[in-house]
C-alpha cells in the first residue's frame, strides 16, 4: 500500500507492567554499581498491596531488595496509604536464588570467550522518520506518556494519577508520515465526582485539560499535520489505576520497549537482565549497529538481525533488511559491519560499557531514541564507509 495508517502505543511509569520494569531494573543497578560482575534474572510480580520479587541472582553484595522496592515504587508515585498500593504499607515477598551453575560455566569464562547467556534472536531498528531515527509513532506515544508524568508531578495537573496509557496513529504516504489521524490517552485521575455534578462533566473537564496541557503541547512540537481527532478516557472515568486494579509483570511490555510493533522483535524481554543476557546486550547492540547504518546513508531504513547459541561467544547469524531503499547490497553492509563492530558478549559489553548501572531509567518511556544512551550514538560511521571505500564525513 502506497497510503496507509500504523499505530504504536506507550504506557506511563505507574502502568502495573512498568511498575515491576522498573522494580527489576533498580535492583539491577544496585547490585551492578557494587558488584560489576554480578548476575541478575530478576522478576517482579505486583498487585493489591503485594509485591513479589523473584529470580536468580548472583552476587558479591546483596543489596537491601525491599528498601529498593519501595522508594522505587515512592518515586512512580504511589504514596497515598489509603489506597491498596502503597510504597509504605505494600507487602513485599521475597524468592530469589542463584544462577544455575550450567549456565554460568558458559557465561563466566575468560573475558575474550565469554559465551551468550542464552540462546535467542534480537532485532534492532532504525528509520529517518524522526531526529532520533526512530519510528514516528512510537516517538509520539512515548512523549505523550512523559508528559502525562510530568504534568502531575510538577502540579500542573495535580489530580492525575500514576497509571495512563497513549496511542498514535500516523498516515503515511510511500513509507513517509504524512499526518497524524488520532491520539488515544487513558490516564488515571483523583475522583472529582464532589466538584462536579455529573460524571459527565467530570469526563470533559479532565478531557479539555489533558488535550490543553499533554496532547497539544507535544503534537506542536513536530512539524507535521494532526487531525483534532482526540480520545481521552474512552470508558468515562479511569480513578482505580496501577497494580491495585491490575496485576503487573516485568517484561510484558516489549513493544513498547522497543519500536512500537514498527520493526519485528526477537520476543525477549529487557528489564531485570544483567548485560550477559543476549536478550538485553545484543538488542541495544543491534540499535547501535541499525542507527550508524542509517546515519552513515547506507540506507533510509535498516533491520539489523542477530543471533545467538547459549555458551558460544560469535553469533549464529547477522543479517541486515534494508527493505530496498540502500545504496548497498544487504550482504556487503553486512561484510562491513562485522569488520567494525565485536558482536560477541564481550565485545558488546565492553563497547557499550554495559556493567555501569544505567538500567533504572530505561524501564519506562523506551530503551531506544532517547538521549545519552551509549547504543545511540553514531560514532561509527567513518569506519563503516571506509570498509566500503566511500568517503568518510567531516564529522
Amino acid at each position: 500500500m502506497s497510503q496507509y495508517l500504523f499505530t504504536s502505543e506507550s504506557v506511563t511509569e505507574g502502568h502495573p507492567d512498568k511498575v515491576c520494569d522498573q522494580i527489576s531494573d533498580a535492583i539491577l543497578d544496585e547490585i551492578l554499581n557494587n558488584d560489576p560482575n554480578g548476575r541478575v534474572a530478576c522478576e517482579t510480580l505486583a498487585t493489591t498491596n503485594l509485591v513479589v520479587v523473584s529470580g536468580e541472582i548472583t552476587t558479591t553484595n546483596h543489596p537491601e531488595y525491599e528498601s529498593i522496592v519501595r522508594e522505587t515504587i515512592r518515586r512512580i508515585g504511589y504514596i497515598d496509604d489509603k489506597s491498596g498500593f502503597c510504597a509504605d504499607t505494600v507487602k513485599v515477598q521475597l524468592y530469589i536464588d542463584e544462577q544455575s551453575a550450567e549456565i554460568a560455566q558458559g557465561v563466566d569464562d575468560d573475558d575474550h570467550e565469554q559465551g551468550a547467556g542464552d540462546q535467542g534472536l534480537m532485532f534492532g531498528f532504525a528509520c529517518r522518520e524522526t531526529p532520533e531515527l526512530m519510528p514516528l509513532p512510537i516517538q509520539l506515544s512515548h512523549h505523550l506518556t512523559e508528559k502525562l508524568a510530568e504534568v502531575r508531578k510538577n502540579g500542573i495537573l495535580p489530580w492525575l494519577g500514576p497509571d495512563g496509557k497513549s496511542q498514535v496513529t500516523v498516515k503515511y504516504d510511500n513509507f513517509i508520515p504524512v499526518g497524524i489521524s488520532k491520539v488515544v490517552i487513558a490516564t488515571q485521575h483523583q475522583d472529582m465526582s464532589d466538584k462536579y455534578s455529573t460524571s459527565k462533566e467530570e469526563h470533559q473537564f479532565i478531557t479539555n485539560k489533558v488535550i490543553n496541557c499533554v496532547i497539544l503541547p507535544v503534537l506542536d512540537k513536530y512539524e507535521i499535520d494532526y487531525e483534532e481527532n482526540f480520545i481521552v478516557n474512552g470508558t468515562g472515568r479511569f480513578v482505580l489505576g496501577g497494580p491495585e486494579a491490575d496485576t503487573g509483570l516485568t517484561g510484558r511490555k516489549i513493544i513498547v520497549d522497543t519500536y512500537g510493533g514498527y520493526a519485528r522483535h526477537g520476543g525477549g524481554a529487557f528489564s531485570g537482565k544483567d548485560p550477559s543476557k543476549v536478550d538485553r546486550s545484543a538488542s541495544y547492540m543491534a540499535r547501535y549497529v541499525a542507527k550508524n547504518i542509517v546515519a552513515a546513508d547506507f540506507a533510509e531504513r535498516c533491520e539489523v538481525q542477530l543471533a545467538y547459541s547459549i555458551g558460544l561467544a560469535e553469533p549464529v547469524s547477522i543479517n541486515i533488511d534494508t527493505f530496498g531503499t540502500g545504496n548497498l547490497a544487504d550482504e556487503d553492509i553486512v561484510i562491513s559491519i562485522r569488520k567494525v563492530f565485536d558482536f560477541t558478549p564481550a565485545g558488546i559489553i565492553r563497547t557499550l560499557n554495559l556493567k555501569a548501572p544505567l538500567y533504572s531509567k530505561l524501564g519506562a518511556y523506551g530503551h531506544f531514541g532517547r538521549n545519552g544512551l551509549p547504543w545511540e550514538k553514531i560514532d561509527k560511521v567513518n569506519e563503516l564507509k571506509y570498509q566500503i571505500n566511500l568517503e568518510p564525513s567531516l564529522e
